[in-house]
């Protein structure tokens, strides 16, 4: 019954999360459609943090209850997961295009975002000062692709689309703000509930709380991410599937691990940056390098990629695996 109990925190915490990262996102964008802000701007911001909300929830719950190695895991195993997994299952069900312009954008900040991560983990260590880089660094993401969006049609439209479809016709401004606050809060509990669930069932079990965090956790707020990728894909409405696992990412990277770091830095264990991060950079660097080769093809990205995706996780799962036992 002891060990029951952090296993049904985890799940309700789980189902919480999903639940409410759909309302959040939606609460916010009519708050903001309210209060006069673009839907462009609502696309780029609103839109994409709501997608990235469980992981940085997750991530800020778990660093404030000391538990930063499993903080540094979920983001870093969510993105292996979004490009590994995810990228791979939507292959098996069909080719995926590369937007025009992408491999000059999203792609190059992918690339900035892992390059400064390296730098901020390769000693070990994750201070408030490596934290403020990373959240400066989203801040210069955001500001460039709002720049960027203004001069593109096809990214303006695609945001302003994001934005109208979360937010289809909000409510008085006083109804949207206290139904932003309401899912906020049920956010915060379903992220309190996961990480202590989770920490407590790794400390019975005697198991790495980097290890839970990089694989259950990692998977667990990955899930509205998989979800919409394989119903866009089954809709064939998957023209953004690369955007949206860039945008995402890099969201993890700035976002998730300069929030937890910057509410409880910490010396960090070896594994986060031998095992977690050089998968994180494989996956990138492999994500970037079939935008690109794809892009001067003027092809799809052909569905047989999908096999060593879902081998390069399979590896990392394994990798996590062996450490349990070791």
């Amino acid at each position: 019954m002891t060990f029951l109990l952090p296993i049904m925190a985890f799940i309700s915490g789980l189902a919480l999360l999903i639940w409410s990262a759909d309302r959040f996102v939606h609460a916010a964008a009519a708050t903001a459609l309210r209060l006069g802000i673009s839907p462009l701007l609502i696309g780029l911001t609103v839109v994409a943090l709501g997608t990235s909300a469980p992981e940085v929830l997750v991530s800020a719950s778990a660093a404030w209850q000391g538990s930063t190695a499993m903080a540094l895991g979920n983001a870093q195993g969510s993105n292996v997961a979004n490009i590994a997994l995810i990228l791979g299952l939507v292959l098996l069900l069909a080719p995926v295009p590369v937007p025009p312009g992408l491999a000059g954008r999203q792609a190059l900040a992918s690339l900035a975002a892992i390059g400064l991560l390296g730098y901020t983990l390769h000693d070990l260590t994750l201070t408030r000062l490596d934290s403020a880089l990373l959240l400066l660094g989203l801040v210069a993401y955001l500001v460039l692709t709002l720049h960027q969006a203004q001069r593109d049609r096809r990214l303006a439209s695609a945001a302003a689309s994001a934005a109208n479809t979360e937010a289809v016709q909000p409510g008085p401004l006083r109804k949207e703000v206290l139904l932003l606050l309401a899912t906020l809060l049920l956010l915060l509990l379903g992220a309190r509930l996961l990480v202590w669930g989770a920490s407590t069932a790794a400390r019975e079990l005697g198991i790495s709380e980097l290890v839970i965090g990089a694989t259950i956790v990692a998977l667990g707020t990955s899930l509205p991410e998989l979800a919409t990728a394989i119903s866009s894909t089954l809709r064939r409405h998957h023209d953004m599937t690369l955007g949206n696992l860039l945008g995402s990412n890099v969201f993890n990277i700035f976002a998730v691990i300069g929030t937890a770091g910057m509410i409880g830095p910490d010396v960090l264990e070896s594994a986060i940056w031998r095992r977690d991060f050089l998968f994180l950079a494989l996956s990138g660097l492999m994500l970037v390098g079939l935008i690109w080769l794809y892009r001067l093809q003027k092809k799809n990205i052909h569905r047989l990629w999908a096999l060593p995706l879902l081998g390069l996780y399979a590896t990392y799962i394994l990798l996590n695996y062996r450490a349990l036992i070791i």
